[in-house]
Formats: structure tokens, sequence, C-alpha cells
């Protein structure tokens, strides 16, 4: 885990309004976003669990689980995926998701 930088480890939903091209920005969960219909999300443990979060039948976040594994520097697979992660602070993730 050592290339995967320690604020990679919270609970992360995306801000679709802050999306540019291919990258997409997420934030903490507690940040406050404006109203959507559902927010999808995640949470990297560094055991190497990971918590998916998404919508709902009632737009409420509903959670599975699965397993992460690095792949280099700054990248995470993720089943068939893999996450590029551009940069991480306190506040803001900025990624790109891309198909195995």
């Amino acid at each position: 885990m050592a290339d995967l930088p320690p604020e990679l480890f919270q609970r992360w939903m995306h801000s679709h309004e802050e999306d540019e091209g291919d990258l997409q920005v997420y934030r903490p969960a507690s940040y406050e976003f404006p109203p959507a219909r559902g927010r999808r999300g995640f949470e990297f443990k560094p055991d190497g669990e990971l918590v998916r979060y998404g919508p709902g039948p009632s737009d409420k976040p509903e959670a599975t689980t699965g397993r992460w594994s690095p792949a280099g520097a700054g990248r995470v697979r993720v089943g068939d995926g893999e996450l590029e992660i551009v940069s991480v602070e306190p506040g803001r993730l900025t990624a790109r998701w891309s198909d195995g």
C-alpha cells in the first residue's frame, strides 16, 4: 500500500457536478453536496476491503462490499476495472476509471 496516499482511506462520494471530461471528482461523505437523486461512492480500507455505495430503491445509499488491490503507482484494481488516482488531498479526490 506504500504507493497510495493515506488520504485515500476514507468514504468518498462522487461530486459529478465537478467532473471534467474523463476525470471524476469525489468529496468526503461529510461534504455538503447540492441536492441530487442519489450519489455513488466508495471506501477503500487499508486491509483490501472495498465498500461501494450507490442509490437504492428510495435513493438512500446502499453498500456492497468487495476487494481492491494495488495496481502500480497511484493505481488501484477493482474487479475488472482500474482507478487511476490523479490527485488526492484532504477534501478532494480526482480520479480516472478504466475498464480492465
